[in-house]
């Protein structure tokens, strides 16, 4: 057995339709914008000005997520009083998504807010789009069942990933982990964190390869008000809300030269500047990334610049695929299949040998979340307590590529993403979600298989 218990599998995240999202602020206008925002895109919202009200509303509902205010006095913005209320929450209400809102923003009060637990931090005013991209991202946290100490995945492979980790993990080494689409790469991030010297800080994860060129430096490096017509108010980067902790770069690949360039100097200063700010700023954290690239193709000149791999790759770590770990295939699929039976208050289901064999059969092409959408879907339309191999449904492509023989993995990925469009009817946003990626790198692989518009 490994030193460590770890969950390393992927986890459907809830979506926004199916969240309940309490709202705290003592301002009337704000209380009734979040409500008009939300009413349409979320199962429930409440909201309610008086924080005192806290603790009792708690007793009596669950909430996926808190929006919560920083400051309830107007003669006293410092903060305190919402930093009072978001340790009685997390008291109270552990597995609730915090998001903290203030008009006062700035780091210090930001980094505080994100040690003490919050999920997020966002300004007003908000932008709309960005307040909801903020509570997708969020949910999937407080849906995770959350148990540390449940390994999935007992395979050599697996062992070689969590020797590595145990390893790695204590030292301040920067880390970048490599894998196909859906083995796990976040959580092998949370995994390192939490063995970290660094886990009592924040850990903070962006997908830089869903960031446009114009959001990429004042996402990761922050803004100063006024520096560009949206700046109303200072925002700190996510390099300086990371202080102390560590930050997780998903889709490290996919970001341009020109960004390439911008995140070196900060590697290399230990520095940022915020745009619109001439001091630099000092930072201190351990540095993930993670992309779905093998290295050789990483290290292409004209793709990534070499300097900067040097700098985030002190030590690589590969998660293997789910093909590559037949041992774990029937353990995982057990889990998945109790975790979404509870959900849909079904009796306590058990695979059939042969669906099990016939998992086992199957290369995968989507690792972990595919298996995870197979097996939701099984657990749905099972009419018995045991899931037959006919429950299990496949790509028709995987499945003839088993009978002719062996498939290349990109004819794989092009036929995995051709079966997701037509079953969302080309819907881009709800293809990408199914695949576990964004949209920006969706439309790449479109792009790469020749897909016309």
């Amino acid at each position: 057995m490994c030193p460590f218990l770890i969950q390393l599998c992927t986890f459907a995240g809830m979506k926004l339709k199916e969240a309940r999202i309490l709202i705290i602020d003592d301002d009337p206008d704000v209380l009734t914008a979040l409500r008009l925002l939300l009413k349409n895109k979320v199962k429930e919202v409440v909201t309610e000005r008086n924080p005192e009200q806290i603790p009792a509303l708690l007793r009596h509902q669950s909430f996926e997520a808190i929006l919560l205010d920083m400051n309830f006095c107007s003669t006293l913005q410092t903060g305190n009083e919402g930093l009072f209320w978001l340790r009685k929450i997390k008291d109270q209400a552990p597995h609730s998504a915090l998001i903290m809102i203030t008009a006062y923003g700035g780091v210090e009060l930001a980094v505080r807010s994100l040690k003490e637990g919050a999920a997020d931090f966002i300004v007003k005013p908000w932008q709309n789009e960005k307040l909801l991209q903020t509570l997708e991202e969020v949910l999937p946290h407080s849906a995770r069942p959350h148990s540390d100490e449940v390994m999935i995945g007992q395979s050599k492979a697996m062992h070689q990933v969590y020797r590595m980790i145990s390893k790695v993990a204590p030292t301040d080494a920067n880390i970048l982990i490599l894998g196909e689409n859906g083995t796990g790469k976040d959580l092998a991030a949370d995994a390192i964190h939490r063995q970290s010297l660094r886990a009592g800080k924040a850990l903070i994860k962006v997908d830089v390869g869903a960031l446009t060129e114009s959001l990429f430096e004042s996402e990761l490096f922050g803004h100063k008000k006024g520096s560009f017509t949206d700046a109303r108010h200072d925002r700190i980067g996510r390099f300086e809300a990371a202080q102390g902790g560590s930050l997780f770069l998903d889709e490290i690949g996919n970001i341009s030269l020109q960004q390439q360039s911008k995140l070196l100097q900060v590697l290399q200063s230990r520095t940022v500047t915020p745009i619109g700010e001439n001091r630099p700023v000092p930072i201190d954290i351990r540095l993930i990334c993670a992309t779905n690239l093998p290295l050789c193709e990483l290290s292409n000149e004209l793709r990534f610049r070499k300097d900067l791999i040097y700098r985030i790759n002190t030590v690589e770590i590969v998660l293997p695929p789910l093909r590559e770990r037949e041992d774990d295939v029937g353990l995982l699929a057990n889990h998945f299949l109790q975790l979404y039976a509870k959900k849909y208050f079904k009796p306590e289901l058990q695979l059939a040998p042969s669906a099990v064999a016939k998992l086992k059969s199957y290369p995968f092409p989507g690792n972990i979340r595919e298996l995870q959408y197979i097996m939701e879907r099984a657990v749905i339309m099972s009419d018995t307590e045991t899931v037959q191999a006919a429950d299990l449904l496949f790509a028709q492509a995987a499945q003839t590529s088993k009978s002719l023989g062996p498939m290349p993995l990109s004819e794989l990925e092009k036929e995995s993403i051709h079966q997701a469009i037509e079953r969302h009817n080309g819907n881009i946003s709800k293809t990408a979600k199914e695949l576990g990626i964004t949209r920006t790198a969706l439309y790449r692989r479109l792009h790469k298989h020749g897909y016309k518009e």
